[in-house]
């Protein structure tokens, strides 16, 4: 044990990997996969609705949402999550990791519910309440962020800590995959029960009354295994390294790790001196914490903002990919439920395929290759591949050339899971010193979800055609798909340059990563001189 450390915080980094790390990888990453489930499950609704509420008579397409509507409807989630991670992130470090846990949840479980909910069926009224609901829903989402990988960090051992937060994250990829999943069988159900035309063969028929409920099941049903985790997150003990350095009560960190590790560890006392001493004692965004940190936090979030804007950008091309590969057809062959199904049915294959292997391979190597390493193949690989997508983009247009172009999307996104989509969550957990943790790790969250809104809207704008008579409706003329790629490429670059701020974090202890360690040891020789005297 270093001379630095307290026992217990020795304890929990040299400890084996037993029942309660899997327990709390469970109790974590069930949140993610409601995040995740939550986050994503609008998607596969957003074209119905536009059927349901935006059906225009004589079309000869089917209605779908205005521009601003589905950039409303799909976004407000994302700045709900940006708002929270910065709160809950702040709050985590204030009360404690344990009792902000169970706030998140219950916000979820409550905003799920009433997501699925309406004070009317005029268009407005509907979607003003959806967007109300999924911003507050959003806003408890943010919270699960900094909470998980901070809670994750600091109850796992320093062996395996990349693969355990990394496991957390990954429920990601089941929670889209159960999305795509239970909204199969949802649309299946109600295609069995209350078929319909196509819509080119009758438009208004083809969207059956009973379509309304579709949605709203849908989005509903994230409440669920939210619920399910309430009882075992108030059940946790509060992290040792809160109770101690926050808190600075070790005999109760010593007490709670004791009974969760199954061991005898000595309560020690905390020398007065460590939470009186000058270099310890520094404040957020001070001069101290800026040479200490500032480089870090400036690491995660540029890194975290770059991979948002390329992951969440993915939006631009799906509807190509899938009608290309033959996944969904034109919206007029089919009825609305029948077009949820074929949605769903495309997500589910585009999770099992890419999303959910590159983040197991993450887990697999996290702590065998490392952090940086990780992050930087991804980003490299990212460009390599944009760049390869964008510059003989013409080639890739022609229908022979479709499925090479899905093969290299693919890669582009399995790269990003093994890759910066991962270890820029779990490095920000890892980096920070204990009360500043939570709300680092909430920061650089908020600037992830800052560069998923670039992504998901201002590519989305940015990749319209040059020619104005060639947007898609409601849309002003961009620099074309071609030129949007090539900017991504370029984003991806920085992020390879940016990933040379951020420490590598692989087998070393927090109180390593963060500093914590040095103060202690300062403190300790500190005393040892004093006795002498």
């Amino acid at each position: 044990m270093a001379d630095n450390q307290l026992q217990v915080l020795n304890a929990l980094d040299v400890a084996k990997t037993q029942w309660y790390h899997f327990t709390a990888i469970v109790i974590a990453g069930m949140g993610f996969f409601t995040d995740a489930y939550d986050l994503f499950c609008i998607s596969l609704v957003t074209k119905l609705l536009g059927r349901i509420y935006y059906h225009e008579a004589g079309s000869l397409k089917p209605g779908s949402l205005p521009p601003n509507v589905a950039a409303a409807t799909n976004g407000v989630a994302f700045c709900g999550t940006l708002a929270g991670q910065l709160f809950f992130g702040w709050l985590g470090d204030k009360l404690g990791r344990k009792k902000v846990y169970g706030m998140t949840l219950m916000i979820m479980v409550l905003c799920s519910v009433a997501s699925g909910l309406s004070f009317s069926d005029k268009p407005k009224s509907v979607m003003a309440t959806l967007c109300f609901f999924r911003f507050w829903l959003g806003f408890g989402i943010g919270g699960d962020y900094p909470l998980s990988a901070t809670i994750m960090s600091e109850y796992a051992n320093k062996k395996t800590r990349g693969a355990f937060i990394s496991a957390v994250f990954a429920m990601q990829g089941f929670g889209i995959m159960a999305g795509g999943i239970f909204a199969i069988i949802i649309a299946s159900i109600f295609d069995a029960q209350f078929p319909a035309p196509a819509y080119a063969e009758d438009a208004l028929g083809s969207t059956v009354p009973q379509a309304d409920f579709v949605w709203r099941i849908i989005l509903m049903f994230g409440a669920i295994p939210a619920s399910m985790t309430y009882y075992s997150r108030s059940k946790m003990p509060e992290t040792a390294r809160y109770t101690a350095l926050v808190a600075k009560d070790a005999t109760k960190a010593a007490s709670d790790m004791s009974r969760v590790l199954q061991v005898e560890i000595e309560p020690e006392q905390i020398l007065e001196e460590i939470s009186t001493d000058k270099s310890k004692s520094f404040s957020l965004f001070s001069k101290e914490f800026m040479k200490r940190h500032g480089l870090h936090l400036l690491g995660t979030t540029s890194t975290w903002f770059l991979l948002d804007i390329a992951f969440y950008s993915q939006n631009l091309f799906q509807k190509d990919i899938f009608s290309a590969i033959g996944w969904i057809p034109p919206a007029q062959t089919m009825n609305a439920v029948q077009e949820v199904f074929k949605i769903a049915r495309a997500q589910t294959l585009i999770a099992l395929c890419s999303t959910v292997p590159g983040y197991w391979f993450t887990v697999a190597f996290i702590d065998v290759i490392g952090r940086f390493a990780i992050q930087l193949m991804g980003f490299f690989f990212m460009t390599v591949f944009m760049f390869a997508l964008a510059i003989p983009y013409n080639h890739w247009t022609h229908k022979d050339n479709r499925i090479g172009f899905v093969i290299m999307y693919s890669l582009t996104f399995f790269f990003a899971n093994f890759g910066p989509n991962a270890t820029t969550f779990v490095v920000p957990a890892e980096i920070f010193p204990a009360r500043f943790r939570s709300t680092c790790h909430g920061i650089s969250a908020a600037s992830g979800k800052l560069g998923a809104m670039v992504g998901a809207f201002g590519f989305l704008y940015l990749a319209q055609s040059p020619d104005k008579n060639k947007t898609d409706a409601g849309y002003p003329p961009g620099i074309g798909v071609r030129n949007s790629l090539l900017v991504l490429g370029v984003v991806n670059f920085l992020g390879i340059l940016f990933t040379f701020l951020v420490p590598e974090s692989k087998g070393k202890s927090l109180e390593e990563m963060s500093g914590e360690n040095e103060n202690n040891e300062q403190n300790n020789n500190g005393s040892r001189n004093v006795e002498m005297v």
